[in-house]
């Protein structure tokens, strides 16, 4: 439940004074502004979702191009309608699907030979205005001006409630559209089925980013229609067909503000499985179920309190939170059942329910660390959901998206996720079988897994990068693109093996693994200073320049060497000497953000966003780097860079992300910081001290325990920390660990406008 406080409420009035008491709900999702990221490059959308809900009914706005990922885009003026399934935040776009549309009038399908169509915009948009749009957790809402119909939405666990005021008009009615989805990816099979006159069910097989993306709809109206199926088939060149159209087009009359609802349920196991997931929204009662999102929001947003006068500094936080509570998605229906990697049909454990939408590569390295501080027991859910589709589907996913491998990115980073957890005390799963789990991930061989098929898939989850590092140590440039990247991230992954094999008693293992875990070395390049591409005979490849990058076609991923060069978090006293000594590596590291922030290249990776000099905040492979100034023994460099992130890369605004949020981790970044610490190794159970940007926070922790984070003397100017106190006693380095963390107490940090040698050696 959300947190309750006590208000005194003293009531004077001439001839009567008194003082009452009276208990009322802290609502935190006043502060949640979903808008926040819909513009720039941040690709969030928003709809009305419940946390980690199955079901992301938003508005969609276009189809095509890069920033089409989430279907919505603040600067668009049109609505195509409103589909059911949404990515937060990604660089790579899929679903969209059974969109809805109310209208009133001719229902136009098809575009008109004569008009010069915008492929963004279907046939049956609608003009809106920001001005008469709203949003904020669990609910939605805009005028439709084409229409003049009122849209509003909001959402269970895995069914959606729509509420549309019409205006009065003997031809209203709906539009849904199944063969619509975001990049109109591939239908395999579309089919629309009327029930009755108020209930429509279908089902959906499209290819895309997911490779068998299956999708099953029930949807009930609250008045009756009549209805029009509108479906055709396309004639291929090698004389096949394929679905074209598939549409329901639905009439009525309605009365002036008279308001039509519709419930509408899915699931990716069968129509059965979607009629039962309807059953959550008994009734009509729309702002009962609002208000239980608002509730369910609630308790999430209420584990952290954050002590500020600024309300946008508070709307940014609670909107960061916001963000890190969407993905992964619930992904077993109210039966417990569920399609699992290897296409079967499954029922989940008792009490541990499947999730899918699993961005690892990005997630791995502040979601997952947060998530085990306020919420370890829906962690471990997902540690859970990674373990059972290793165990379905033959290996660790590296994106998995609706039951399916995707083979996005590069590391096996479900790794560092379920090392951290395990090093941090979690002890939900069987840490053997974990073992199993990451070493299949961490080697080659001609064994495809189970449930993929073709050479894409496979050659992406099992890269004969693997073998390489496993018998030369490093990844050779001249066989696989990003092989510095790969090298790099197989090093740390494969050192968080090593913890693991540790901890079970694996002395053999362990070994292997730790010594994998320095092959970073092999990259080096003392002549330049950078991490270079090197080639099978053990030349460096020519000509370098470390300000170019060519996306997913150079050395790098989504970076260019500036940045790469110092993803080694696991070993950064290594990595000094490697430099040729600390004082030489704090130069390198002073130098990264100062240098010009040029990019240069064929194709410069759109990923490098956010620049300070060559630091690139908008993108995932720079966020643990500020924090080597602690390990370095120069933490007020790290206090002042973490200071002007936070104000310059985060803001209340579309635009308020520099980058895309990657279903949580940017945001993640965010809360972690604000409050004051960050984790930098996941696998290590340490935190780094920050800046603080409030002047108190406290985390509500299990077992009735909280921890608070005090900033004396806080202020814009006064971003240096002079002193720290843990539990009372003087903390002369700015590291604390996670034991710590969760049993409860205060870090007291007194703040200061000068850099201090607090921390410092």
């Amino acid at each position: 439940m959300a947190q309750k406080q006590t208000i005194h409420l003293c009531v004077l009035a001439a001839l009567l004074a008194g003082c009452t008491t009276a208990s009322v709900e802290k609502d935190y999702t006043q502060y949640v502004n979903p808008f926040i990221g819909t513009g720039g490059h941040g690709h969030t959308y928003p709809g009305a979702v419940m946390p980690n809900g199955m079901i992301h009914p938003s508005p969609d706005t276009r189809i095509y191009e890069w920033d089409a990922c989430s279907g919505y885009y603040y600067a668009d003026s049109t609505i195509n309608g409103f589909s059911h399934t949404h990515l937060s935040g990604t660089g790579c776009a899929d679903l969209g699907d059974v969109l809805l549309m109310p209208t009133v009038g001719v229902q136009q399908i098809t575009t008109e030979e004569t008009a010069q169509p915008n492929k963004d915009i279907l046939p049956f948009a609608s003009a809106f205005s920001h001005e008469k749009e709203t949003a904020s957790p669990g609910y939605y809402s805009v005028f439709l001006d084409r229409y003049g119909v009122q849209a509003e939405l909001t959402a269970t666990n895995r069914a959606a409630l729509h509420r549309y005021t019409f205006p009065e008009s003997d031809d209203a009615g709906f539009i849904l559209d199944l063969d619509y989805s975001i990049q109109a990816q591939r239908n395999r099979h579309l089919s629309i089925e009327v029930v009755n006159d108020s209930t429509l069910c279908g089902y959906k097989n499209t290819n895309g980013w997911a490779w068998r993306h299956d999708v099953y709809f029930y949807a009930v109206f609250s008045k009756p229609f009549t209805c029009t199926v509108v479906q055709d088939s396309v004639l291929q060149k090698d004389g096949t067909r394929t679905p074209g159209q598939c549409k329901a087009l639905l009439k009525f009359k309605t009365q002036k503000d008279e308001q039509v609802l519709v419930k509408v349920a899915l699931s990716a196991v069968d129509m059965e499985g979607a009629e039962k997931n309807l059953a959550e929204i008994s009734g009509w009662d729309f702002e009962g179920t609002r208000a239980k999102a608002r509730d369910a929001w609630n308790s999430y947003l209420s584990k952290v309190d954050i002590q500020t006068e600024d309300e946008e500094k508070k709307r940014v936080f609670y909107t960061a939170m916001y963000h890190t509570a969407i993905s992964p998605a619930l992904f077993t229906d109210v039966d417990g059942r569920y399609r699992s990697l290897d296409r079967e049909i499954r029922t989940a454990q008792e009490g541990k329910p499947m999730y899918t939408i699993f961005s690892l590569w990005d997630t791995f390295r502040a979601l997952h660390p947060l998530l085990t501080i306020l919420e370890p027991e829906q962690n471990s859910l997902y540690i859970n959901s990674l373990l059972n589709q290793y165990q379905e589907g033959g290996i660790l996913p590296m994106w998995e998206l609706a039951g399916n491998y995707t083979g996005t990115m590069i590391g096996y980073n479900a790794v560092p996720v379920i090392v951290d957890a395990y090093m941090k005390g979690d002890r939900s799963f069987d840490a053997n079988l974990a073992l199993k789990a990451c070493l299949r991930s961490a080697e080659y061989d001609t064994i495809s897994p189970i449930a993929t098929t073709g050479y894409l898939i496979h050659n992406a989850l099992m890269p004969i990068s693997k073998y390489y590092k496993n018998t030369l140590g490093y990844v050779p440039c001249d066989e696989e693109w990003e092989s510095v990247a790969k090298g790099l991230e197989y090093a740390y992954d494969d050192w968080c093996i090593s913890l693991l094999a540790e901890a079970v008693g694996d002395t053999a293992t362990q070994r292997i693994y730790a010594r994998r875990g320095q092959n970073y070395r092999n990259y080096y390049d003392a002549g330049t200073g950078f991490m270079r591409g090197k080639d099978l005979k053990g030349n460096w490849r020519t000509p370098f320049n470390p300000y170019s990058s060519n996306h997913r076609s150079d050395d790098y991923c989504e970076g260019n060497a500036w940045q790469w060069t110092w993803f080694v978090p696991h070993d950064i006293e290594g990595l000094a000497e490697l430099m040729g000594g600390r004082e030489t590596m704090l130069a390198r590291l002073d130098t990264l953000f100062t240098a010009d922030s040029k990019l240069e290249g064929e194709l410069v990776s759109a990923d490098i966003s956010g620049l300070i000099g060559q630091y690139a905040h908008g993108n995932e492979p720079s966020h643990h780097i500020i924090y080597m100034y602690n390990t370095l023994g120069q933490p007020w460099k790290a206090q002042k860079l973490i200071d002007e992130v936070l104000h310059s890369q985060y803001f209340d605004a579309p635009n308020g992300l520099s980058g895309n949020e990657d279903c949580g981790q940017m945001s993640a970044w965010y809360v972690l910081n604000a409050m004051g610490f960050y984790q930098p190794c996941p696998g290590k159970p340490v935190y780094s001290i920050g800046r603080p940007l409030f002047n108190a926070v406290t985390i509500h922790l299990s077992g009735d325990k909280d921890f608070r984070i005090v900033a004396t003397n806080n202020s814009p100017e006064n971003k240096y920390i002079q002193s720290a106190t843990l539990n009372g006693k003087p903390l002369e380095k700015p590291f604390f660990s996670h034991d710590e963390l969760m049993e409860g107490g205060t870090l007291e940090l007194v703040m200061g406008s000068e850099p201090s040698q607090w921390g410092a050696f």
